[in-house]
């Protein structure tokens, strides 16, 4: 049986459900701490704890894992990256020292390289292997 490309419409509601997926999961685990923290020698560390970006990551699995899963991995490699990138993107840009933009360049090509890696590994792993003969 051949399997036909997915329509544009769909290509397009499967690339932008994970962008809003992932721009509300960022709201929900990181867009409410917003306060560093000072440490007794004078040091900051934060805004986010490491609970939060682990909390965000396990959120955003299930989503790549159904898309992936369903052959619709550029939608979901686009759409996920693109989501935290303006995430952050707007998450950061009050910052008075302007380097938020390497921060966010960062978190742009780290999503995109993670969420293709991951991806592609489920979709792999998800592919039917052929029966051999003679067993």
């Amino acid at each position: 049986m051949e399997q036909r490309p997915p329509a544009p419409a769909h290509q397009l509601t499967a690339t932008f459900a994970p962008t809003l997926l992932t721009l509300t999961t960022w709201a929900a685990w990181l867009g409410w701490d917003q306060r560093r923290d000072v440490h007794p020698d004078g040091s900051t560390t934060g805004p986010y704890e490491a609970w939060q970006v682990i909390g965000l990551v396990l959120c955003l699995l299930p989503p790549l894992y159904w898309a992936a899963s369903r052959s619709l991995v550029p939608p979901a490699v686009l759409g996920i990256p693109a989501g935290l990138t303006a995430a952050a993107y707007y998450d950061w840009s009050d910052d008075a020292s302007g380097l938020f933009m390497v921060g966010v360049l960062m978190v742009m090509v780290g999503s995109l390289f993670t969420t293709a890696a991951t991806a592609s590994l489920i979709a792999s792993l998800r592919r039917p292997r052929p029966e051999r003969e003679g067993r």
